[in-house]
């Protein structure tokens, strides 16, 4: 039953908010507004705190229910024909509520899980009942998207590490974890680092993310190019970011940088496509840990003339 309600949640009828990220009570007001004359709402909330495979990182964070808890109270004191309820549950169970209620309509958040929604099963389970679903902005506009990256900058995880200092080959590995952390794309976070070896370390020069562009929250407000796109894992036509390694070899070039002798370390095989942009560099190795498109790049990479390493962490 949904929480505030005697009701079994299959009686209500009701357009169903599936467990969001969270948003500002001014956007929240907005969707009621223009949902709630068309029945009931249930509004999930999520048991964890972030979005499930980006534990800990304050762009993923989720709704907590007592930040919409004084709208939901408003409307009920309204006297309006239809009501907001929650329903609290693990984002793992959203496929087992789907199959079980059938929702008059369901709104997906934007940024509200891992990978594009279309490749979970709860996507399939919405495709087979014939239930109808819409993807929504967590941003009343597109001021509050821009805003919200700013306020997040301190929050978002960053490498501890510095700019001309020297680590080890592990140590470096977890700055590109780090780093990937600071991306935006929920499709895939994606960090590189480089260093050129010096007496057993690395003297660490820069690092990079993929990074949603033109700002960090552009595809949550407007919606992922591979949702929009419906494209597999993987697809190379559809993305919304600068990939790292390109943010990487930019940046080198404006700071000037002599590539020669740098090792470049990130935690996914370049794609194809930026595997071409390295076969250009002066980079002499790239260290990686996952792969990427059946290995495309190792060959390449190597046949002009690069060190290609794999550390599976």
């Amino acid at each position: 039953m949904a929480f505030g309600s005697k009701k079994p949640l299959k009686e209500l009828k009701a357009i169903f908010i599936a467990a969001p990220r969270e948003m500002s009570a001014k956007r929240f007001t907005q969707l009621i507004r223009e949902y709630l004359p068309q029945g009931n709402i249930v509004l999930g909330i999520s048991a964890e705190p972030h979005v499930l495979g980006f534990e800990g990182q304050a762009q993923f964070e989720m709704l907590p229910a007592a930040s919409v808890q004084p709208i939901i109270d408003k409307v009920a004191a309204s006297g309006a024909t239809n009501k907001v309820y929650t329903l609290e549950y693990s984002q793992r169970d959203l496929p087992y509520i789907l199959e079980k209620v059938r929702f008059k309509q369901v709104l997906l958040v934007n940024g509200s899980w891992k990978y594009s929604f279309h490749l979970h099963p709860a996507y399939y389970v919405l495709a087979q009942s014939g239930t109808p679903f819409t993807y929504v902005s967590p941003f009343y506009d597109e001021d509050e998207a821009r805003a919200y990256e700013k306020a997040k900058q301190k929050h978002v995880i960053r490498p501890s590490v510095k700019i001309g200092e020297k680590y080890k080959e592990s140590e470096l590995l977890g700055v590109v974890t780090d780093a990937a952390r600071s991306s935006y794309d929920y499709s895939s976070q994606v960090g590189v680092v480089l260093a050129k070896k010096r007496q057993g370390k690395y003297r660490l020069m820069a690092w990079a993310h993929n990074k949603v562009v033109p700002y960090q929250t552009y595809a949550m407000h407007h919606g992922a190019s591979r949702e929009q796109n419906f494209s597999p894992a993987n697809d190379l036509g559809h993305y919304d970011t600068v990939h790292a390694e390109t943010m990487l070899v930019l940046g080198s070039r404006q700071l000037n940088f002599d590539l020669a002798g740098t090792t470049l370390f990130i935690n996914v095989l370049p794609c194809p496509s930026c595997a071409r942009l390295l076969t250009q560099t002066d980079i002499h190795e790239i260290v990686y840990s996952e792969d990427h498109s059946e290995g495309y790049a190792v060959k390449l990479l190597e046949a002009s003339g690069k060190k290609v390493r794999r550390v599976v962490l």
